[in-house]
């Protein structure tokens, strides 16, 4: 199962958004075929395995990282694979969350006298599709915040220039978080400020046939019809409580996908959007924005994972802090976060955390 699960990490660019998934058959005690999945709509990781192990299959146990699926998707269902193939034993990871499945691969295989078993490295499974399990038991998808800061917590001097904080190591780094994304989401005042393309542009990542989305979190839509986000492979969304039809006609012919959401008091309804997320299948979020949209997302406890690239420079009481958010009146009311990994990227240090247990 651990050779299985690395297996499944070989598609964590390019499988969205379905989840990554590894296979692999053993015949008394020896391995005899591998497979993962690497994009939607292509073979699913027990057909690959099954395919490369041919008759060898018949009487042969299966490890895979994730239950098998049992209904029609953009593939057939590989629990019809794996007992066409007559395979003895399946050994799974972790139950399919998706209702579609959640238990009913087990019982299709059961029911075909196939002996099944599964929790073996569930935790382990979990993490490598923390978004897929986040959409279906939340209704949303996994947020991860990054952020590149001085030392003293600042974004950008009072005159908003930002560029750059942190070193190009670092900024090559940040290739890597798009990559595994579905989506790669920002604020309006980011686009005006700094026109980013938010795409991934390192050949070393194979993202697949559907390069991660971009979408902008824009009330008022104010992002210009020529701005370099709207460029560029994958679908940019641009989500709004803009209603003037006017407005959305060159953007829209400027290529954007243009939403209209819910208002709340501070602008966009976040629940609304993450609830849209998820509707779009996406699993996995990289938020790089601004101090006012990082700031009510972690206000509205909407981030599961926060990366900081801190940089070894100081700019100063005047400059721009990295969170707008809420003013606290006792210390205790502070969210308080753990540390999960430090580690150094060219001059600066990339910092991982994840929210404490209260």
């Amino acid at each position: 199962m651990a050779r299985a699960l690395r297996l499944a990490e070989r598609g964590v660019y390019s499988t969205r958004p379905n989840p990554r998934v590894g296979c692999v058959l053993t015949h008394h005690d020896e391995v005899i075929s591998e497979g993962f999945h690497h994009h939607a709509g292509g073979p699913h990781a027990e057909r690959v395995a099954l395919s490369l192990a041919g008759e060898r299959a018949r009487g042969a146990t299966a490890y895979v990282t994730l239950e098998p699926c049992c209904h029609q998707g953009r593939t057939p269902p590989c629990t019809q694979a794996l007992i066409a193939a007559g395979v003895a034993r399946v050994v799974y990871a972790v139950g399919d969350p998706n209702p579609q499945v959640a238990g009913g691969g087990v019982r299709v295989l059961e029911a075909a006298g196939i002996t099944v078993c599964g929790d073996v490295l569930a935790n382990e499974a979990r993490a490598v599709n923390r978004g897929f399990w986040s959409r279906h038991e939340l209704g949303r998808p996994f947020i991860t915040l990054k952020v590149g800061m001085s030392l003293d917590g600042k974004v950008a001097l009072s005159n908003g220039h930002s560029q750059w904080i942190t070193s190009a190591e670092a900024r090559a780094d940040v290739q890597r978080l798009r990559a595994r994304s579905c989506v790669v989401l920002t604020g309006s005042g980011t686009v005006l400020a700094d026109n980013p393309r938010l795409n991934v542009r390192d050949p070393r990542f194979d993202t697949g046939p559907r390069p991660p989305a971009r979408a902008v979190l824009d009330t008022h839509l104010r992002t210009p019809a020529n701005a370099q986000i709207l460029t560029g492979p994958g679908v940019c969304y641009l989500f709004t409580t803009c209603t003037e039809m006017r407005r959305h006609a060159p953007l829209l012919e400027a290529g954007a996908c243009i939403e209209v959401l819910p208002t709340a008091p501070a602008g966009i309804d976040l629940g609304a959007l993450m609830a849209r997320l998820a509707a779009l299948e996406f699993n996995e979020v990289l938020v790089e924005t601004g101090p006012t949209l990082a700031g009510s997302l972690l206000d509205a406890g909407l981030v599961d994972e926060l990366i900081t690239y801190l940089a070894p420079v100081i700019l100063g009481h005047d400059a721009r802090s990295a969170f707008a958010m809420r003013a606290l009146s006792q210390l205790q009311d502070a969210a308080r976060w753990r540390f999960v990994e430090a580690r150094q990227v060219g001059q600066d240090l990339r910092l991982t955390s994840v929210l404490a247990p209260a």
